[in-house]
């Protein structure tokens, strides 16, 4: 598996992380040829919950979706751990925990505690000095150089662009390893960003559908400068709608013959979960 870092660096443009929530659609990106994964906590409060992006994932509840995805693939897998799940310590337990269970890259936020979206309204901050130490205490929990602390301020929403350049100047100097400034409003906002810090540290953008900043390929978000792209919620919006179709129709028809020509047929879906090769691994380790 190649470290993020080096991925990043060897990209040409921007790398895309794409948001999955479990082994199934981790595997599913990475036979789509990506090299990057983004476990979302909106994703994973959206689809093991059933609820919405509130703080209510718990942290071994992320701690096991993380081994799950990475006993499934060896690609890079970033990992949303909201604000750590507490103080300080609960930051270093959390990154331990994490790192152990697979993650490449552990993303700590500067809320309070129950976070929201970072596209809702009604959010709360830490002080930058509690944040500050909560990223320090991640720098130093961590086992591997190669995994990266990912420092995001939710700080534009609540006190502003300039507050929240401020705020990210310090968790850099604390020792984060890429910044994500979330929810610029517009173009300008992410200049302002770009211009400040892309020639220093990789920038994270975030790309949520309908949200508050401005929709962008990730080729437009490179030639502005950033170096890594999400897009975390965007597989549990398709499958909303795609789900939602079945069901429809399956409760409509009484079957599913009216929309097998949406649906994978059984071979297929054998084949991309690796049926035929866990079949021949079985098969050589058979008492002969």
């Amino acid at each position: 598996m190649t470290p993020l870092a080096d991925l990043i660096q060897q990209t040409q443009g921007a790398l895309v992380a794409p948001g999955v929530y479990d082994p199934f659609t981790a595997n599913l990106a990475a036979q789509a040829g990506f090299e990057c994964v983004y476990l979302s906590g909106a994703s994973l409060a959206y689809t093991q919950l059933g609820r919405p992006d509130l703080g209510l994932v718990t942290m071994t509840e992320v701690a096991d979706s993380i081994a799950a995805i990475r006993d499934r693939v060896d690609i890079a897998l970033i990992v949303d751990a909201d604000t750590g799940y507490g103080n300080a310590l609960n930051v270093q337990r959390t990154v331990r925990v994490f790192e152990r269970s697979g993650a490449s890259a552990i993303q700590l936020e500067d809320q309070t505690f129950p976070k929201r979206c970072g596209h809702l309204s009604g959010k709360t901050l830490i002080t930058a000095d509690e944040m500050v130490g909560k990223i320090q205490a991640a720098c130093d929990a961590r086992r591997s150089d190669t995994t990266r602390i990912i420092a995001r301020t939710d700080a534009i929403g609540v006190e502003g662009i300039e507050a929240a350049m401020e705020r990210a100047e310090r968790y850099l100097d604390a020792g984060a390893d890429v910044l994500f400034i979330e929810a610029p409003q517009s173009r300008q906002q992410q200049l302002m960003i770009t211009e400040r810090f892309q020639q220093r540290v990789p920038l994270l953008a975030n790309m949520v559908e309908g949200g508050r900043t401005p929709a962008g390929s990730a080729d437009e978000l490179a030639d502005l400068g950033f170096k890594l792209v999400i897009f975390p919620g965007g597989l549990a919006r398709a499958v909303i709608r795609q789900a939602s179709a079945y069901f429809e129709s399956l409760k409509r028809h009484g079957t599913t013959e009216p929309f097998r020509d949406r649906m994978a047929a059984f071979d297929e879906l054998n084949e991309s979960i690796g049926l035929p090769e866990m079949l021949a691994t079985a098969e050589r380790y058979a008492a002969k």
